[in-house]
C-alpha cells in the first residue's frame, strides 16, 4: 500500500472514531432529559447540567495527557487503547441506579472526548503542511456524531422502552454504545499503521515547552467559543426546545441535530478556508458573525406595556358619556382607539416585533375635568414571538459559524507547533473543552436566577467580543512589527 494510500486510510478511520467518540461523549444532553422527562430521575435543571456536563470535564482534562502520549508512543496505540478503555464505563452507564453512579460513569466514559487530541496528532503525521488544515478539518467534522446521537437517540428511547411502557429498557442503549466502541477499536487496530516520525522521542519537558508561550493560550481561547461552546450547545439545546418551547424529546433532537450536524460538516470547510485565505482572516468573520447571531438570539419571547399617546380635555366641562371608542364631555366629542384583539401567545407566524396601543378612559360620567386634563390614557404593548422557525435558523447559522472558526484554529498549529502537535492540540483541546463542560451547568444556574432562557446567549455574544477583540489586538501588533509603514498610514486615516 503507497503513503498516500496509508494516509487517506489513517485520515477515513480515525474520522469515524471520532465520530463514534462524540456521539457517546454527548449521550448524556439526551439520555438525561429523557430520564428526567419521563419521571425515572427526579433531577433539577442545575443537576442535569452536572450530568450533561461531566463527561467534557473528562474528556477535556485528558486531552493533554492523552495528546503527550500520542506524541511519545504513537497514535495508533493510544487511540486503539483510548477505545477499548471506554467502552467499560459506557457499559456500566446502563447498570446505575442513582446520581453518584450516573455520574461516577460518566466520569468514565467522558474519555472518548480525549480521542480528539489523538486523532489531531495521528490524522496530521501522515500530510504535509500545506494540506493540513484541510485534513484536520475532515478529520475533525467527525464531531457531527454529537448530531447523530441528537436526531435518533430519542427515537431509539422510544422504540427501547416501547413509547415509555417498560422505561427500564433505557439501560441497553448506553451498552450498545460500548459495543460500538469494541468495534471501533478492533477496526481502527486491523486498518490502521504508524507513520515513522524519523525522529528521536521527545521528553515530557520539551513536549511542553510550548505551553509557556502565550499563542498557545490564546488558541485556546478561541477554540473555548467556537468548540466547548458548540458541544455545550449540542446538549443544552434539547432540553432549551422543551423548556422554552415546550416541544416533545424527539422534536428537540431534530432542531439540536441542525444546529450541531452542518456545524461539524463545516469544519472541514473552514480548514479548507484556512489553508487557502489564512486563518487570522477567516477567524475574523467567525467571532464576528458570531456576535451578530448570539445577539439576535438573545431577545427572549415577550410582551410588554409602556404608556402610549393620551387624551386631554379640550376645555373645561362636564363628563356626559363615556364608551369604548369616545369620550363627550360638554359639545366636544373625543374620539378614543379602542383596545383590539389580543395577539395570541402561541401565534406561531409572527416573525419582527408587532406593536399595538389602545385608549382607556380615566374619568366617568358626571366628572368635571380642567382643561388639558388627561381623561384616557395611552397604553402601548410591544410583542415578540421569538419564532421557532426563525430561532432555529439563526442558530444553524451560527453552528456554521463555529464549524468553520473549528477547523481554521487548528489550522494554526500544526503551522506554529509542526514537533508538537499532539501536546499543543492537547491543551488547545483542553481549554476548549472546558467550554463543553461548564456551559451546560453555567447555562442551568443562569436559567434558575434569571429565569430567562435567553440569557446564556448574551454571555456568548460577550465572550465572542472578548475573542474578537484579542484577535484585533494580535493582529494590529504584528502590523506594527512587521509593516511599520501600514501602520502608520493606518493611523493618520
Amino acid at each position: 500500500m503507497s503513503d498516500r494510500a496509508k494516509a487517506n486510510v489513517a485520515l477515513s478511520m480515525s474520522t469515524a472514531a471520532f465520530f463514534w467518540c462524540f456521539a457517546c461523549w454527548t449521550l448524556n444532553g439526551v439520555l438525561g432529559a429523557f430520564l428526567v422527562d419521563s419521571g425515572v430521575f427526579h433531577w433539577n435543571q442545575e443537576q442535569l447540567g452536572w450530568i450533561i456536563g461531566i463527561p467534557v470535564l473528562t474528556g477535556s482534562i485528558l486531552r493533554l495527557p492523552v495528546g503527550m502520549l500520542a506524541d511519545r508512543f504513537g497514535g495508533r496505540k493510544v487511540y486503539s487503547a483510548l477505545l477499548f478503555l471506554s467502552a467499560v464505563p459506557m457499559w456500566l452507564l446502563g447498570n446505575t441506579h442513582s446520581y453518584a453512579g450516573f455520574l461516577a460513569a460518566s466520569l468514565g466514559f467522558g474519555l472518548t472526548g480525549a480521542s480528539f487530541a489523538v486523532g489531531v496528532a495521528f490524522t496530521s503525521s501522515w500530510f504535509p503542511k500545506e494540506k493540513q488544515g484541510t485534513a484536520l478539518g475532515i478529520f475533525g467534522a467527525g464531531n457531527v456524531g454529537t448530531a447523530m446521537t441528537a436526531l435518533f437517540a430519542p427515537s431509539v428511547l422510544k422504540s427501547l422502552t416501547k413509547g415509555g411502557v417498560d422505561l427500564e429498557a433505557w439501560r441497553i442503549l448506553p451498552k450498545v454504545y460500548a459495543a460500538g466502541l469494541v468495534v471501533m477499536a478492533i477496526l481502527f487496530l486491523l486498518t490502521t499503521r504508524e507513520r515513522a516520525s524519523g525522529r528521536a522521542p521527545r521528553t515530557v519537558a520539551q513536549l511542553l515547552s510550548p505551553m509557556k508561550r502565550l499563542r498557545v493560550w490564546r488558541f485556546g481561547l478561541y477554540y473555548f467559543l467556537v468548540f466547548g461552546c458548540f458541544v455545550a450547545l449540542s446538549q443544552w439545546l434539547v432540553p432549551y426546545y422543551m423548556g422554552a418551547y415546550g416541544m416533545t424529546l424527539a422534536a428537540a433532537g431534530a432542531l439540536a441535530a441542525t444546529f450541531s450536524l452542518p456545524a461539524g460538516i463545516f469544519r472541514a470547510v473552514g480548514g479548507w478556508l484556512a489553508d487557502r485565505y489564512g486563518a487570522r482572516t477567516v477567524m475574523y468573520w467567525t467571532f464576528a458573525g458570531s456576535i451578530l447571531a448570539c445577539l439576535a438570539l438573545s431577545v427572549p419571547r415577550m410582551s410588554i406595556e409602556s404608556p402610549g399617546p393620551a387624551v386631554q380635555a379640550p376645555k373645561a366641562g362636564v363628563v356626559s358619556e363615556v364608551t369604548a371608542d369616545h369620550i363627550t364631555i360638554g359639545e366636544s366629542h373625543l374620539p378614543l382607539r379602542a383596545r383590539g384583539t389580543e395577539i395570541p401567545v402561541e401565534a406561531g407566524t409572527l416573525v419582527m416585533p408587532k406593536s399595538t396601543f389602545w385608549q382607556e378612559p380615566v374619568v366617568k360620567p358626571g366628572d368635571a375635568v380642567t382643561k388639558k386634563q388627561v381623561v384616557a390614557r395611552g397604553v402601548t404593548r410591544i410583542f415578540f414571538q421569538a419564532n421557532v422557525k426563525v430561532f432555529a435558523g439563526i442558530v444553524l447559522v451560527l453552528g456554521l459559524l463555529w464549524g468553520v472558526g473549528m477547523g481554521a484554529v487548528f489550522k494554526y498549529i500544526p503551522t506554529y507547533f509542526p514537533e508538537e502537535v499532539g501536546a499543543v492540540g492537547g491543551l488547545v483541546g483542553v481549554i476548549g473543552g472546558l467550554g463543553g463542560f461548564v456551559g451546560p451547568i453555567v447555562f442551568g444556574y443562569v436559567l434558575k436566577t434569571s429565569g430567562l432562557w435567553t440569557t446564556m446567549w448574551v454571555m456568548l455574544a460577550a465572550l465572542s467580543v472578548a475573542c474578537l477583540v484579542m484577535l484585533h489586538m494580535v493582529v494590529q501588533r504584528i502590523i506594527r512589527r512587521e509593516k511599520p509603514e501600514i501602520a502608520f498610514g493606518m493611523e493618520k486615516e
